[in-house]
């Protein structure tokens, strides 16, 4: 008994050493340079957001924080690296609803598990799908759209960009909830997608705001709805779904910052206040805004409940279709 209970003392010591041993790394963190993954070639949204961050976080943490472009396979490779960096608060993640909700039933030989193997830290950002038309497509709203699409069936060509990106499922989760039959014709980029819109070689699309956002202002597009609960507020004229035709539908892409799984919750928290508080900045604001989304501020515990309810929603729809990448 002597000995077990010598062993027990032991073993509490031993904890509560750890404990204030992990308690003084959190209050020193950080000691030197922090990476945030991104798991795309630079240029790119996720990359635009990354650097945002990255610039205010090494003023607020008074470290040096870097971005380290890691594309391949879709967003699986730099996810699967940050997931597998040690997780002391030094290497992080900015992710998005593709690679943490979308990515794990997609790509089939990929073993992706975000709940698993990261702890959120917090939302950066969200970016909203819109249904955009060429000026000379009649649809005004998207009442007038879903009438069109009817009429029309499967003649009725729906630009997206690549099969299993958020455009591209947007326009198969409305499809499913509508009962219609337009044709998806997937791109392999924006640019080409929005290009062809202009040119009226297809005459309406789902996609992102961001390479569509100048024309739409300018009148060379006609920006019929927006698939975020709110208007955006770049474009405050364009209404949203919900208002115009299709109460409920909702469709936005997500962005926020996250650490591998078992980073001390000391760090978690320490990262997850300065994220908010930067990303209620005037000028972070401007910024994610000029990258064509809204911010998004939020506290970890609900960054996680937004990517279980993401996962769910967006996985379940890549499996109902079958979409797999090999």
């Amino acid at each position: 008994m002597r000995s077990f209970a010598k062993a027990s003392i032991l073993l509490a010591a031993l904890g509560w050493t750890l404990a204030a041993l992990v308690s003084a790394s959190a209050a020193d963190y950080p000691t030197r340079t922090v990476t945030i993954v991104v798991p795309f070639p630079p240029g790119g949204g996720v990359d635009a957001l990354a650097r945002v961050v990255a610039q205010k976080l090494t003023e607020q943490l008074k470290q040096q924080v870097v971005v380290d472009n890691r594309g391949g396979a879709g967003g699986t490779l730099g996810t699967n690296i940050a997931a597998r960096a040690a997780p002391d608060g030094y290497t992080l993640l900015l992710g998005h609803t593709g690679t943490m909700a979308i990515n794990p039933s997609l790509y089939v030989n990929q073993k992706i598990e975000p709940q698993k193997q990261f702890v959120p830290i917090g939302t950066v950002g969200e970016l909203p799908v819109a249904l955009i038309a060429h000026p000379s497509f009649p649809a005004k709203t998207v009442a007038d759209f879903i009438k069109i699409a009817k009429e029309k069936g499967t003649a009725l060509s729906v630009g997206t960009s690549a099969v299993g990106t958020g455009g591209y499922l947007t326009a198969e989760l409305f499809k499913s909830q509508t009962g219609l039959s337009f044709t998806i014709i997937p791109y392999k980029g924006t640019g080409p997608l929005m290009n062809d819109l202009l040119g009226n070689h297809v005459p309406v699309v789902f996609g992102v705001l961001p390479p569509a956002l100048g024309n739409i202002q300018a009148g060379k597009l006609n920006g019929i709805a927006v698939t975020s609960k709110k208007r955006f507020s770049q474009l405050p004229d364009v209404p949203t779904a919900d208002q115009t035709g299709m109460p409920g539908f909702e469709a936005v892409l997500t962005y926020g910052l996250l650490a591998p799984a078992g980073t001390p919750k000391e760090i978690v928290d320490k990262l997850s206040t300065e994220l908010r508080k930067l990303v209620a900045l005037d000028d972070v604001k401007k910024q994610i805004n000029n990258a064509g989304g809204d911010p998004l501020v939020s506290t970890s515990a609900e960054y996680t409940a937004v990517l279980a309810k993401e996962e769910t929603k967006w996985g379940a729809l890549v499996r109902k279709l079958g979409l797999k990448v090999e």
